[in-house]
This record gives structure tokens, sequence and C-alpha cells, in this order.
């Protein structure tokens, strides 16, 4: 059972013109189905998100290695309104 901790800080780029909030979301792309959750930012137009902007469930692969990736999405809106997506990922544990 993996623990809710809070979320690392994030570093953007490009992010669209007319953001007003961003999305986070963490998917286990071995256990697409498993909701790690994430978070949604009001952006202020700043270069990161501080970490601790939100809290989700941390990585805790069942065996071996997975691989994780974050999807941020900018929004127009808290639930909505989406004008472009970001996605990172690497695997855990290393």
């Amino acid at each position: 059972n993996p623990g809710t901790v809070v979320s690392p800080a994030f570093t953007l780029d490009s992010v669209p013109e007319g953001t007003a909030f961003i999305r986070f979301r963490l998917v286990d792309k071995n256990v697409p189905d498993f909701n790690h959750g994430g978070g949604v930012v009001a952006w202020d137009g700043s270069k990161t998100v501080a970490a601790g902007a939100f809290k989700y469930k941390q990585p805790c692969p069942p065996d071996g290695s997975h691989t994780y990736e974050w999807q941020a999405t900018a929004q127009t809106k808290k639930n909505g309104g989406k004008l472009g997506s970001a996605k990172a990922q690497r695997k855990y544990p290393e």
C-alpha cells in the first residue's frame, strides 16, 4: 500500500497562454488502472510549482521496477478547458 506524500517541485516550460490552472496526475504505466492521484494548482505565471502543492499516493511497485509518468495539463478552468499537456516519466526504483 503506497503512502500519501506531498508533491515534488515541478519546473514548467512553454505553458500555453490563457492557462489559469495546471492539473497534475501520476500514472503507473505498468498498472494504469491504479489511481495514484494528483492535484490541481492555480498557476501564477511562474516557471515552478513548489513542492507540497498537493498530495498523492507515492510510487510503491509490488514487484520490481515500474515506469511512472507525471502528466500535466494546462487548463483555463479548475475543472476543464484543456489548453495543452506534457508528460515526463522514469523507472522507480531505478
